[in-house]
């Protein structure tokens, strides 16, 4: 089979001279503006309209929690804290920040652990029953070591020190085992008058919602036999008790929004949320954590507000 030469290929000679002349004239920057303004073929939307994000909420389908088909206004008119009243079936009042990612509550391993069921939303990969298993018996160590001490022919301030010593020892160890475990929400507590916690709970419930806090929020409901005299708590979850970063960025926050007031009131935080069945396990658990008071920068309190979760 004989090559066919260019003549063959393009056409004749009067075709391949209009190919050349179309050639010539053809402008590129005009055909380019042309495409751009009319390409003639869909393109792809890329940065035209950004991306929604996907929303999340683990309290979905807990009736005393927010909803992603109501809005705010109707979620704080559905459950208002004030009047809400406090049942089996609604021990708190739950609002997450739908930005941020975290196991749907049914699905929690703090599900199975009594009292620590409507703390924070567990992040994926949590193990709530080794921390539990694991910081109990860490505690029992430190027991049997103050039975030991108190044994002893050690005076009675150096008995103390020691002691004290080891229940430092056994809170690094319980909150080194919850971080590596992705056991790490803490929480800052807000203490308010029952006439004020409307409101409180309103800022708070907002600025969640727009990822301006922490992870999620709750408000106690009225208690069946409500003292008016006795404050209702606010508390604002962070994600990582050791990031004291975003720990101080949430703080911030609430002072932004005229929630902390360092005269008349402090506001405190626990890092780590773990209560044990057991009410002198609980303390153990959660005051070894030391809360952080504010006072501009802050600092961290040897002792556990009285009455707090």
């Amino acid at each position: 089979m004989e090559q066919s030469d260019d003549s063959d290929f393009y056409g004749d000679k009067e075709t391949v001279m209009d190919l050349h002349k179309r050639v010539q004239a053809f402008d590129v920057q005009s055909w380019r503006l042309q495409q751009q303004q009319s390409p003639g073929r869909p393109l792809p939307r890329k940065n035209l309209i950004p991306d929604t994000p996907h929303l999340h909420n683990p309290y979905a389908g807990v009736h005393y929690a927010w909803q992603l088909t109501e809005t705010i206004d109707e979620f704080l008119t559905r459950l208002p804290p004030k009047t809400t009243d406090m049942t089996e079936d609604t021990p708190w009042i739950f609002i997450c920040n739908p930005y941020i990612p975290r196991v749907e509550k049914s699905m929690g391993e703090n599900q199975l652990s009594k009292g620590n069921e409507d703390e924070a939303p567990e992040e994926e990969g949590s193990k709530t029953a080794l921390v539990m298993e694991g910081g109990l018996e860490r505690l029992e160590l430190l027991s049997k070591f103050k039975e030991g001490i108190k044994k002893s022919n050690k005076v009675l301030a150096t008995q103390e020190q020691e002691m004290q010593r080891e229940t430092q020892s056994a809170s690094d160890d319980i909150l080194h085992l919850a971080h590596a475990a992705k056991v790490r929400a803490g929480k800052w507590m807000l203490f308010r008058p029952p006439a004020e916690v409307n409101d409180v709970w309103e800022i708070v419930a907002k600025a969640t919602a727009n990822n301006e806090l922490g992870i999620a929020a709750k408000v106690a409901p009225r208690p069946v036999e409500e003292d008016y005299r006795k404050d209702r708590l606010i508390c604002v979850y962070t994600a990582d008790f050791a990031n004291r970063a975003d720990v101080g960025r949430v703080l911030q926050k609430l002072r932004e929004l005229g929630l902390v007031e360092t005269r008349e009131r402090a506001i405190y935080y626990k890092p780590g949320h773990l209560t044990s069945s057991k009410p002198d396990d609980a303390q153990q658990m959660t005051h070894p954590a030391r809360q952080h008071q504010e006072e501009g920068i802050f600092q961290c309190t040897a002792e556990n507000k009285s009455g707090d979760p």
